[in-house]
């Protein structure tokens, strides 16, 4: 008997396999024949002569991508509940930044009607001026945060080692996309920052051109305007490999490309020396600025009297400051400010010794007057906020490397322990249950949350406008209790509280269609299943389903005895379950006796 092999038109299906399907039944074959030497392999495909290299940088429904309504006030609002001082950055950088992302909205409607956009048209991108720590960085993440659009950051000094080639400038575009989940639409809609780019300007000892300078100058010309930039580059076999596998599975040579016409790109450097250059043609100007310049003290205020002429001098080729329109001098932070930074409950360096010390489970409180010491003293260092930090992990590294091996649970950061650490730390193990010390953190802390309720009442209409909830007094007191216990800021705390009321509405309705009748939750019941949420750290949705399933059995009971079809669930529900059920077996009944009383009299009429 010959071997044969079965066609799908004659399996009696009807279906025809897919490829699995034959290379198994194949292989099956082929191995009962010729044994395991022979072997089915996967084939590569290759192109068909009519399909070109495709570009799947941009597709047809990219308009409706993008979706973005921020107005400049709400943006800086936002950066005002973060960022100290700095006012008129905030301005022009919630501004020109809102405006460029509605622009890129507007543009797109325009597109999708057939409107082409204009040629030349001016990018807002940016150039921060300012000294070391004054938040610069920590502004743009929280717009990009905010925004909710691919950040990419990178280091002008890490362009001018490997010289003018341009390829790891544009590594800076191909990290946006890595950022964007690999979503190249998503990523053409982002923002790039690029710190410390006053590294790059031409020295003015070097004798000759500054090739290594100057080209990375010109090698971000092109992405700061508008360019196509590929994805798959020699140097990344990453990128090498995705395109050869794509390849094998698809049979397309396909053309990745990322195009920056909509990337918002936004450099900054401290630009030191740029104060001589501008003091000297003020001078020339007969504009003040006479006393001399010592080293150790560099006058910021001169810089915001800039110009791109000034840039030009300092050693910025005139292309290239001329796609940077939007200049913005940041302000040198005084012992005031950095006091004003730690008494912030949305700054990230206490809340990070909070998250330090919670990993333990010990609870730590400052006083107003150990904040006052730490920024006197990393005042005087002279990096802005950065010195914040390494004060603090000065005074505090003691007690955090020995309180975890011992039995407190509670400390204090006063003036004492700032001044003399150590010696503290012996007193606090010698005697933990000093209760001048307990009465002082009971003060502390008592003292800070009326702050943070005062600050989050300032916010109600923040948070009216993110959520549409009114904060109520009740409502303003769980927040505060939310923010004690967590170690998050605020608008993350706000967030997580969407979070909860959502998930306690959602059981709303679920008990709706279970019961099948109408039935409301007060808000002091949403507030009350929240607030023991938070108490007991629990999630706010499980325990909103428990409370459904206990009223399920009532609610039930009470509509087949009155017939009401209308609840109103009140917190009591939560306080007193069995109490709740009772009074409305009481109050229903009451309410279907007064029902039929008057439609006997209206009979009657």
């Amino acid at each position: 008997m010959k071997d044969e092999i079965i066609h799908p038109e004659n399996d009696g299906s009807g279906r025809i396999p897919n490829q699995r399907e034959l290379e198994k039944e194949l292989s099956e074959y082929l191995s009962k024949k010729y044994g395991s030497r022979v072997k089915i392999i996967s084939p590569f495909f290759f192109p068909k002569a009519d399909e070109a290299a495709t570009d799947e940088g941009i597709s047809a429904g990219s308009e409706d991508l993008f979706e973005f309504d921020l107005l400049p006030e709400e943006l800086e609002s936002y950066l005002d509940s973060f960022v100290v001082k700095q006012n008129e950055a905030k301005a022009v950088l919630a501004t020109k930044i809102c405006t460029h992302f509605n622009r890129i909205k507007h543009s797109k409607k325009k597109d999708s009607k057939g409107k082409k956009s204009r040629v030349g048209m001016i990018k807002n991108n940016v150039l921060m001026i300012g000294p070391t720590g004054v938040g610069k960085t920590y502004m743009i993440k929280l717009i990009a945060q905010k925004l909710g659009v691919p950040f990419a950051k990178g280091d002008a000094t890490k362009f001018s080692e490997t010289g003018y080639v341009g390829g790891d400038v544009e590594d800076l575009v191909r990290d946006l996309v890595y950022e964007a989940g690999d979503n190249i639409e998503k990523a053409e809609n982002g923002i790039i920052y690029v710190d410390e780019i006053d590294k790059i300007s031409s020295s003015k000892n070097f004798i000759g051109h500054d090739v290594s300078r100057t080209g990375v100058q010109r090698a971000l010309l092109k992405p700061m305007e508008e360019t196509d930039v590929d994805l798959k580059v020699p140097h990344d076999p990453i990128s090498q490999i995705q395109a050869i596998e794509n390849y094998r599975k698809t049979g397309k040579r396909e053309k990745r490309v990322v195009n920056t016409k909509n990337i918002l790109f936004i450099m900054s450097g401290a630009f030191g020396d740029l104060t001589e250059i501008i003091k000297k043609r003020l001078q020339r100007q007969g504009i003040g600025f006479e006393a001399d310049v010592r080293s150790t003290e560099i006058p910021w205020e001169i810089l915001k009297q800039v110009t791109a002429q000034d840039l030009i001098e300092y050693g910025f080729e005139s292309e290239f400051i001329g796609r940077l329109p939007v200049i913005v001098v940041f302000d040198e932070l005084t012992k005031e400010d950095l006091t004003e930074i730690l008494k912030n409950p949305n700054n990230p360096i206490i809340i990070s010794k909070r998250l330090d010390f919670r990993a333990y489970g010990i609870d730590i409180r400052f006083e107003d007057g150990a904040l006052a010491k730490i920024a006197e003293i990393a005042a005087k260092e002279k990096t802005g906020a950065r010195g914040l930090v390494s004060v603090i992990e000065k005074v505090l590294i003691p007690f955090e490397k020995r309180l975890p091996s011992v039995k407190i649970k509670k400390f204090l950061v006063t003036p004492e322990v700032v001044d003399s650490p150590y010696e503290q730390l012996l007193l606090l193990l010698a005697n933990p249950d000093d209760p001048a010390v307990e009465e002082r953190f009971s003060s502390v802390k008592d003292e800070e949350f009326k702050k943070i309720r005062e600050y989050i009442s300032s916010k109600a209409e923040d948070f009216y406008r993110m959520s549409g909830l009114e904060l109520s007094e009740k409502k303003t007191d769980i927040l505060a209790n939310q923010y004690m216990k967590s170690t998050s800021d605020f608008n993350a705390m706000f967030d997580y509280f969407l979070e909860m009321y959502n998930a306690v509405k959602i059981e709303e309705t679920v008990l709706t269609q279970k019961v099948d009748v109408h039935v409301a939750f007060d808000e002091s019941v949403v507030d009350a299943i929240i607030a023991r949420a938070i108490e007991t750290d629990q999630k706010a949705g499980p325990l909103a389903e428990k409370l459904v399933k206990r009223l399920e059995y009532g609610l039930n009971l009470v509509k087949a005895r009155s017939g009401v079809n209308d609840f109103l669930i009140t917190d009591e529900a939560v306080t007193n379950m069995e109490g709740f059920i009772d009074n409305m077996m009481k109050d229903y009944p009451r309410r279907e006796s007064f029902q039929e009383s008057s439609n006997i009299q209206a009979d009657d009429e």
